[in-house]
């Protein structure tokens, strides 16, 4: 069974820079797609980015080429690196794995525990 466990959260002024990181465990490079998604305070939670198995990347609009997702193999990791982060941007982000079905299904089969990123003054 695949494990996730995030972590990188904080408090970073606007404008500022964070480094998410997803260990994982019973990871199976080509069985899951992978992703984040956030969840802001009174909203649901939405998708930020997703990697399929090809390593091809679909993100939000509202990254607006802010954030890179990137895989590092031998370290069984995935990253999602935040540039230039917005108030708008302050939730609790989670790491997910999807199932590889033939396509990376839009609902995650496992989820990290999620870790805080706030941006405020």
């Amino acid at each position: 069974e695949v494990q996730l466990v995030e972590s990188g959260g904080g408090l970073v002024q606007p404008g500022g820079s964070l480094r998410l990181s997803c260990v994982t465990s019973g990871y199976s490079y080509g069985r899951y797609c992978m992703g984040w998604f956030r969840q802001a305070p009174g909203k649901e939670r939405e998708e930020v980015v997703r990697m399929d198995i090809y390593d091809a990347t679909r993100y939000a609009d509202f990254v607006a080429g802010r954030f890179t997702f990137s895989r590092a193999s031998a370290e069984n990791a995935f990253y999602l690196q935040m540039n230039d982060l917005k108030p708008e941007d302050t939730a609790i982000y989670y790491c997910a794995a999807l199932e590889y079905l033939g396509y990376c299904p839009s609902t995650p089969d496992v989820w990290g525990q999620g870790t805080q990123v706030t941006v405020s003054d």
